[in-house]
């Protein structure tokens, strides 16, 4: 078994990497089915040391065939396996079906499945249906699917849970819970975004012993994010702050402060030499006490503003920024300033009315946010979020963030996927955390694409070191700075 791999396909370039090993490799279908059922049978026995009774629930496709070398392998070492077939075994054919005879000439009996509850087990197997899987899962197989998640025994899911979407992560209909998901050859795009991840459960990864020559003739523009140190040489003794970037932040209307505060705490826990906060009146005398290192500056008058961004190397805007006459004024002298912007919360709302494009800026919109500058819906955004970034930053330029469950940075025609993270992260502030990382990251020299990256992996690292211990539910942003000081610092 292998770590997960940097590379992600889509379904139909995962079919097409399988069909070049097979075709041009000389390795043939027979070949790979045993192999997968073999590392499926390792997964088990490693997984689930006590399991000695299994079911398998094949479909008629390569997905069942798979199952069928797993059954047979665990019947050949001492394990009652039953397997039951969903839909008509008269279709099973190919590889499949020379793995079903196989099977059967041990000794083990396939059965059609009934649509009815499975037989006890230990352990229950998911290989119904497979990454070809276009729409909801339909006839037998919603028994299938139901019949699984409700056994009350762990689930393994042979490549994919059936009923996720292999391309999107999007679940149409009814779908498999699994507890460990074992994928094979070609690491599928939506098993890490939006449902993936909760109907992967444990995601493993074989190649199959795939020629790495036949892995280049299948190019792939989505990337798993993977940000290995060093980010940053160390510092020179001689350092000072003006060496390090100077950030501006805009926002914190009334009302709103905290997410401002919170912006420019992380900018300044992730490196930054100096960061300033362009915010109102009433809250820059508070900011300054309660954190003295910000720079909290009154922003009321445009020439007040004015000389703020002229001191700045990188501005943040939209934290806490509102929507009023003031933010529109705020926003508009962001854009104005040509300078490199990172821009979020708020500010991308106003950017949904302005349509403006531009190549000097990093876009961090929720779903939500994103929806907006589509013009759609956020289910819309969530069925096919590698196609929503995309239009995101063709249609306004620049690299954008679309943070969720599997953030996706797309940035010079690359997807980059980061699959860290936890639902923890789901409360307030933690987005304008994001931002002060990457303006951080961005005014330390870092590139759109660099900075976009390394500081989507670090603040989701930093969320999950956060949650190690005290548990997910009740972090809150602020909790994050501890693990963000001490992350940058590995680099």
């Amino acid at each position: 078994m292998k770590q997960l791999p940097n590379n992600l396909y889509t379904a139909e370039k995962t079919r097409e990497l399988d069909r070049i090993t097979i075709e041009e490799f000389n390795v043939s279908g027979t070949v790979l089915m045993e192999r997968a059922g073999a590392v499926a049978f390792e997964t088990l026995k490693q997984h689930w040391p006590e399991a000695k009774t299994i079911c398998i629930v094949c479909g008629t496709g390569n997905n069942g065939g798979d199952g069928f070398v797993l059954a047979r392998l665990a019947h050949e070492n001492g394990f009652q396996a039953d397997v039951l077939i969903v839909g008509d075994s008269n279709k099973i054919k190919g590889d499949a079906l020379a793995a079903k005879q196989r099977l059967e000439g041990c000794g083990v009996n396939t059965q059609v499945y009934g649509n009815g509850k499975l037989p006890l087990a230990d352990l229950v197997v998911d290989a119904v249906l497979g990454t070809g899987l276009q729409g909801a899962v339909t006839g037998d197989a919603i028994h299938a699917v139901n019949a699984l998640n409700q056994h009350g025994t762990p689930v393994f899911a042979l490549d994919i849970p059936s009923g996720l979407q292999a391309d999107t992560g999007s679940v149409e209909g009814e779908v498999v819970k699994a507890d460990v998901t074992l994928s094979f050859i070609g690491l599928n795009q939506g098993l890490l975004t939006a449902k993936g991840p909760d109907c992967c459960g444990e995601l493993i990864f074989d190649d199959l012993q795939v020629p790495s020559a036949a892995i280049l003739k299948v190019p792939t523009s989505v990337k798993r994010l993977s940000v290995e140190p060093p980010v940053f040489k160390k510092r020179d003794k001689d350092s000072h702050k003006g060496l390090f970037g100077k950030v501006l932040v805009i926002g914190g209307d009334i009302g709103m402060s905290g997410a401002a505060r919170l912006a420019c705490e992380a900018a300044l826990r992730t490196g930054a030499g100096l960061v300033s906060l362009a915010t109102r009146y009433a809250h820059a005398s508070m900011i300054n006490t309660t954190r003295p290192e910000i720079m909290s500056c009154p922003a009321e008058r445009e020439s007040e503003i004015e000389s703020l961004i002229k001191k700045a190397d990188v501005i943040a805007v939209g934290p806490g920024l509102g929507q009023s006459e003031w933010a529109v004024t705020l926003f508009a002298a962001a854009i104005n300033s040509k300078k490199p912007l990172i821009v979020d919360a708020d500010a991308l709302n106003l950017l949904a009315i302005e349509h403006i494009h531009s190549d000097n800026w990093i876009l961090t919109p929720h779903p939500g946010e994103a929806a907006r500058l589509l013009e759609t819906t956020i289910e819309e955004v969530q069925a096919d979020r590698f196609t929503a970034v995309q239009q995101l930053a063709e249609k306004f330029g620049g690299t954008v963030v679309l943070k969720g469950n599997g953030s996706l940075i797309c940035s010079d025609g690359i997807t980059y996927l980061c699959d860290k993270g936890n639902p923890g992260m789901a409360s307030g502030g933690m987005g304008d955390v994001l931002t002060g990382i990457i303006a951080s990251l961005l005014a330390q020299g870092l590139s759109m694409t660099d900075a976009a990256n390394v500081g989507v992996h670090l603040h989701a690292s930093a969320g999950d070191a956060a949650a190690k211990g005290a548990g997910e539910r009740g972090l809150l942003a602020s909790d994050l700075m501890p693990s963000i000081r001490r992350l940058i610092n590995l680099s």
